[in-house]
């Protein structure tokens, strides 16, 4: 070949090109998301499959609502909202309920989920298992996107991570259509368009007029009182919030989930005379909890009815949303606790000795009423007794995470076992939803790597009762626990009427739900008294894997859910005879109406 001819021409090189599915991988490794729950199938099989080969860990779980409560646990306990996973329609109705209870919770997670192609969907034309989803997600969302071209796939996840973090957390729907999947662009341009999200819930102090007269109420306060509510221990606020309990010297009542923000054995703590603080505070300060049902809407008959509240929220909407508030203060909850603290040199606030004297007298007598059930031997044995035995486990275990539901078993658990440190307790929360405590002790095991006791009773348990196969198929160490009383609420009802059927209320209470754990490889045990609950529970948390507890109760332990019982309309029956229910703690006896059967 001379100088003169020209050189042969090769075909340029194709682009390479990323679809769908790893480009939603990509972006979301890109935004730091370390896990993901959910249940597979059409059309998010090999998504999920290709996350997990990029490094995210995939938990499949047994149903789509277990998995979004999964991740909405890890939000919680992080900071930084959990992600799930769900197909079309069925699979993606199922998850909706943790979606909402997160959103209601204020814990931030992302629910994700496969759906049918657009346009058969919008003509309805009998798309498999088609359904406008996102549509449907909107009530029950902080938030809700669909996602329809891959180059807006960075854009739907940084959003939607944003979204859930702002303000009040919450959860978020991005609805991913099967098309999607399967799209395709040229590397270089997907690499470019990539760009995580920053700056994600800057810290929002509130106005210094505020704090000053927060403080300024507090300090003409006859007897002040602090709430600590859930939204404090998401805030990650306990150093702040102990500073200013410890500078003042005011009483503070934990709600639920801010049980250990503060240690539960603080002198300060009024848990066991909240009734009387109630009913004598005159002015409260509210940091992160919400004057809804759990607090009686912070009106009538249980309040003072002179008092004044000082509410600390993120949220404006929050203020005012069930009676009128002296003070509002609206900023997240660590900057301001840190603000009020700077504030207290300018106006000191302090307790009077003569309030705390009231309160401690009154924990006092209180702490003495019940202190003899939680240690008595009595078999078969209640709530009080079994918990007790728990309790003294955990003070030995303090950073071993607690989760918890059920009726009794939720209510005796929240007022016997205490807390030592922040986050440690996950429970029903604000929606008082039954079966949270497996997923969210799946949750908390995955984002920490720490124990967790999951303690339920034998109707929540039901709930979500296949989970433990995912703790075992991961090697998880969580050590579930289920009190068995036979029932909901208890185990003595009969049938009211003449088919010989068990009472809507009544279960198995021979049921060896410990087989269940073995069954997937989990070391089971059964307790039948207080002293084998504390020796099976310190050999099960030394253990690196799971297990499961089964603890025997009397089928005459428990009430209409302890604290709430007023909740349950009570039946207006016909004329009274022997033995009818007039509710599910009284019967008809002689004419007369008395408590059911008395515990063993």
């Amino acid at each position: 070949m001379d100088a003169t001819t020209p050189a042969p021409q090769t075909a340029a090189e194709p682009e390479q090109l990323t679809d769908g599915m790893h480009y939603l991988a990509e972006a979301l490794l890109a935004n730091g998301v370390k896990h993901m729950y959910g249940v597979v199938g059409i059309p998010v099989t090999d998504f999920a499959r290709i996350a997990q080969a990029r490094g995210i860990r995939f938990v499949g779980m047994r149903h789509e609502a277990d998995a979004g409560n999964a991740a909405a646990a890890e939000g919680f306990l992080t900071q930084f909202p959990g992600f799930y996973l769900t197909v079309s329609a069925p699979g993606f109705l199922n998850g909706l309920a943790s979606l909402k209870e997160a959103t209601e919770n204020g814990w931030p997670c992302v629910m994700l989920a496969g759906s049918s192609v657009r346009h058969t969907v919008d003509l309805q034309e009998g798309e498999y298992e088609g359904l406008d989803q996102r549509a449907y997600a909107v009530p029950f969302a902080k938030d809700a996107f669909r996602i329809d071209k891959i180059e807006d796939i960075p854009l739907g996840v940084e959003r939607a991570i944003r979204i859930a973090l702002a303000g009040r957390p919450g959860g978020v729907y991005v609805d991913l259509p099967d098309d999607l999947m399967g799209q395709t662009l040229p590397i270089g341009q997907a690499k470019a368009l990539l760009v995580p999200a920053t700056h994600l819930a800057p810290a929002m102090p509130a106005a210094q007029a505020s704090i000053d007269e927060a403080l300024e109420l507090l300090a003409s306060a006859k007897n002040p009182w602090v709430l600590i509510g859930k939204g404090a221990a998401y805030a990650q606020a306990e150093d702040e919030v102990r500073a200013f309990i410890d500078a003042t010297g005011l009483p503070y009542q934990p709600m639920s989930m801010a049980k250990g923000l503060i240690p539960d054995d603080d002198p300060h703590c009024t848990a066991s005379c909240r009734g009387l603080a109630m009913r004598t505070a005159d002015v409260v300060l509210v940091i992160g909890a919400r004057l809804n049902w759990m607090l009686n809407y912070g009106k009538g008959k249980h309040w003072n009815p002179d008092v004044k509240f000082i509410q600390i929220d993120i949220d404006e909407e929050e203020i005012g949303s069930a009676r009128p508030i002296a003070c509002p203060v609206i900023g997240d909850i660590k900057t301001v606790m840190a603000q009020m603290n700077a504030g207290l040199a300018k106006h000191p606030v302090h307790a009077s000795q003569a309030w705390l004297d009231q309160l401690a007298a009154d924990t006092a007598k209180n702490n003495a009423r019940f202190a003899g059930k939680e240690t008595a031997d009595t078999v078969p044995m209640d709530h009080f007794n079994a918990l007790g035995a728990v309790n003294r486990v955990l003070a030995k275990n303090p950073d071993v995470y607690l989760t918890n539901d059920g009726a009794n078993t939720l209510d005796d658990c929240r007022d016997i076992v205490q807390m030592k440190l922040p986050r440690h307790r996950l429970d029903c929360g604000t929606w008082g939803v039954m079966g949270v405590a497996t997923p969210y002790a799946i949750g908390a095991a995955v984002a920490t790597g720490k124990h967790v006791l999951s303690i339920s009773g034998d109707s929540a348990y039901g709930f979500a009762g296949m989970e433990v196969e995912t703790a075992c198929r991961f090697h998880l160490p969580i050590t579930f626990m289920v009190l068995n009383n036979g029932g909901i609420y208890r185990g003595d009802f009969e049938d009211l009427g003449t088919s010989g059927d068990p009472s809507p209320l009544t279960l198995d209470a021979t049921a060896h739900y410990e087989k269940l754990g073995e069954a997937f490889g989990a070391k089971g045990y059964y307790a039948t008294t207080p002293a084998d609950v504390e020796s099976m529970l310190t050999e099960a948390l030394a253990l690196d894997g799971p297990s499961f507890i089964h603890v025997q109760l009397s089928i005459h332990s428990g009430k209409e859910s302890g604290h709430i019982g007023d909740l349950n309309p009570k039946p207006l029956f016909g004329p009274l005879a022997a033995g009818e229910c007039v509710d599910l703690n009284e019967k008809v006896v002689d004419g007369k109406l008395v408590q059911g059967p008395a515990q063993s």
